[in-house]
């Protein structure tokens, strides 16, 4: 028996080796010569593609080749993808940056909700700042415990699936996905806000330039989530030294009694306020500070569900990055928010300045200072979107995985990342960022309902997790995730009723619809399951009929006499049909067919009406009708051209006719091209 027999091959069968049997130097002996392709090298019982086969032929080809190498980098096999892992200080960089970056604007949008009474109402803002704070050291213990029990990524929508249900799992799921967009969405507004502040020209172009900003984002989480920790790990670490040095300085010269005057908006809030600071009204109001400031807590999810993309130990890693990333953000936020009130910075109405940059020109005026704050707050802003892009491509993998979401979204594109879902993120977010005009206020609303609806639930599957296993030291954790979902629930309530006026109702609203699309993914999913699955492998493979083979003729020609030949080997049925625009033509097509091929029976189709796919597809109803159980074959001649633009020159008749059979059942649709090159080739020989 011999080796192609032993593999269940016959000699005839293709293969990637050629064997050849010599002899050797002493009698009797003989050893096989194997002879690989060189595009493939054999791994055990299995053939590796090599990275040269990847790349395309041609001055087009290589054209793409060499942008897509400049943009995206080289391409990057299985075995790298430890390498492309974070460690804590990329991390930090990649994952923490949205909740770091918000210090930012935190203290300013609960500014503006507090100047509606007027500019005595700020005396409430340090209050709210030590709360705010006070809910995320809750939060990151609570998300701390998630990294432990949940190390394979998922955050909110693992441990709620798990725990509580897929139901819950899903609006999790849901309310996640909404977060990331608009984290994408807010973090862009507000870094072009810190760039018009300083470049109040650039203010009339927010959306576009935001736009770019979010492109530039894109590219760089294509290329890979080490080299994009590497590019945005600057800006990162920039800005914490740069507020951080402001901060200390401010701190300074109020404790030294050398209180600078505070810089003057282009449109500052009137000391007296539109709302009395009274009774259920100023309680309101109140609140919706709170609420307005809590999109501080953005962000501190990102890590949980990113552990998997962590160095190892993952769980030592991404808690330690979480812990810091807390602690990072409390010291600037409460500073920030210490320096506002000590120096009576008033937020600019318009949004032209922010109030980040009225702080610092109150302190340092326009040094080179303020620059760097500006410049790298601008940065991490714009950048801070990139938790999105890490969070959601990610999520929506998993989502994928357990066949909840499009099964593009779990494959990894050439630099091990997962490119559909990065891809998909920047369009929807940058629709998002168009819709509300760019504004941070306008997009701030919708903000924050997501995550802390998100931790809400994943705090109570933890509970009942806890409760479930009752391994050593359950009780305090369960304690400690209870009291998490109590505060963050609160929290959600009082965002729910502070904003529903502003439209944070639109993002209830959404998310039961994404849930319900959710549902309607799988169901399909295992319905196609249900449908395909072999339940025992050692079924035989069945027995089909030879299918009926039909085969649309436009012209006599080469690609016509190919396409015939193929149809006849692999059925005794062929049929050959023409469709003919007038009598005439389909008499004189009838001649030339029975002195050229009449082994072939051919039917005419006479359409008046000059109509072509329609008469084909009639016509293959009217043959299925007849034997309903038998499939049909349609052998379609294409001839193809030397050059792309000559392809368009053609009338592309076969084209739409595979378009037009894609979903038809029973239909097996075989494309033989003739390529320009054969009917060369046939030219040579005949002269």
């Amino acid at each position: 028996m011999s080796d192609d027999e032993g593999k269940g091959e016959s000699p005839e069968t293709p293969s990637l080796e050629e064997r050849t049997r010599k002899a050797g130097r002493l009698p009797g002996d003989r050893y096989v010569r194997i002879h690989q392709s060189s595009d493939f090298r054999r791994r055990g019982d299995r053939y590796v593609i090599g990275e040269d086969a990847l790349r395309p032929e041609g001055p087009v080809g290589r054209a793409y080749e060499a942008v897509r190498r400049f943009l995206f980098g080289p391409r990057l096999s299985m075995e790298a993808e430890e390498s492309e892992r974070l460690g804590v200080f990329t991390g930090l960089a990649i994952l923490g940056s949205d909740n770091i970056s918000s210090s930012a604007y935190a203290t300013e949008e609960a500014m503006r909700v507090l100047a509606l009474a007027g500019i005595g109402a700020f005396v409430f803002l340090t209050p709210i700042a030590i709360a705010i704070v006070g809910v995320l050291a809750i939060v990151v213990l609570s998300q701390s415990q998630v990294i432990q029990a949940y190390p394979n990524g998922g955050g909110s929508y693992v441990v709620a699936s798990d725990n509580l249900g897929v139901l819950p799992g899903l609006v999790a799921a849901a309310a996640l996905l909404i977060d990331y967009v608009l984290t994408v969405a807010v973090s862009t507004a507000a870094g072009v806000q810190a760039v018009t502040s300083f470049v109040p020209n650039l203010h009339p172009y927010s959306v576009e330039v935001g736009l770019v900003f979010i492109a530039i984002l894109m590219i760089g989480n294509l290329r890979g989530v080490r080299e994009a920790g590497v590019m945005f790990a600057g800006p990162t670490y920039v800005y914490i030294a740069a507020v951080g040095l402001l901060i200390l300085y401010g701190i300074f010269r109020v404790l030294t009694g050398d209180v600078p005057p505070a810089a003057v908006p282009p449109d500052p809030f009137g000391p007296e306020g539109e709302v009395p600071l009274v009774g259920l009204t100023g309680v309101l109001l109140i609140l919706r500070a709170f609420a307005s400031g809590s999109v501080g807590l953005t962000g501190s999810e990102a890590i949980a569900n990113g552990v998997p993309s962590m160095q190892k130990d993952e769980r030592r890693n991404a808690t330690v990055t979480l812990v810091v990333m807390g602690v990072t953000f409390s010291t600037i936020f409460l500073g920030l928010t210490f320096l506002a009130q000590a120096i009576g910075t008033i937020p600019d109405r318009s949004e032209t300045e922010t109030l980040n940059s009225l702080l610092t020109r109150s302190l340092v005026g326009y040094t080179p200072l303020y620059y760097v704050v500006q410049g790298s707050t601008a940065l991490l802003l714009a950048l801070a979107a990139n938790t999105g892009f890490t969070g959601f491509p990610r999520l929506a993998s998993v989502l994928a995985n357990d066949r909840f979401m499009p099964r593009q979204f779990a494959y990894r594109g050439e630099r091990l990342a997962f490119s559909f879902g990065i891809v998909a993120l920047a369009v929807v977010s940058a629709a998002v960022l168009v819709w509300r005009e760019g504004s941070v206020t306008e997009l701030i609303p919708f903000y924050t309902i997501g995550v802390f609806l998100a931790f809400t639930l994943s705090q109570t599957g933890l509970v009942r997790r806890w409760r479930r296993l009752r391994s050593p030291g359950w009780q305090w954790r369960a304690g400690l995730n209870l009291l998490g979902a109590l505060v963050t629930g609160l929290v959600l309530v009082i965002v729910l009723v502070a904003k529903a006026g502003e439209g944070a109702w639109l993002v209830v609203l959404v998310i039961p619809v994404i849930v319900s699309l959710l549902l309607a993914i799988h169901r399909h999913y295992m319905q196609m399951q249900d449908a395909l699955v072999i339940e025992r492998l050692d079924e035989e493979v069945p027995a089909v009929r030879p299918p009926v083979v039909i085969i649309p003729v436009g012209r006599l020609d080469r690609a016509t006499a190919r396409a015939i030949g193929f149809a006849r080997s692999i059925s005794p049925a062929v049929k050959a049909v023409h469709v003919a625009t007038s009598e005439e033509s389909a008499r004189e097509f009838r001649t030339r067919w029975d002195h050229w091929a009449g082994k072939v029976p051919l039917d005419l189709i006479e359409s008046p009406y000059r109509s072509l796919v329609p008469p084909l597809l009639r016509y293959i109803d009217a043959l299925q009708e007849k034997d309903p159980e038998r499939p049909i074959t349609v052998v379609l001649a294409s001839f193809v051209p030397h050059s792309w633009w000559e392809w368009l020159l053609h009338s592309q008749t076969a084209l739409r006719l595979k378009a037009s059979l894609l979903f038809r059942p029973n239909t097996i649709v075989v494309d033989v091209p003739y390529h320009y090159d054969d009917s060369h080739d046939h030219q040579g020989k005949r002269h």
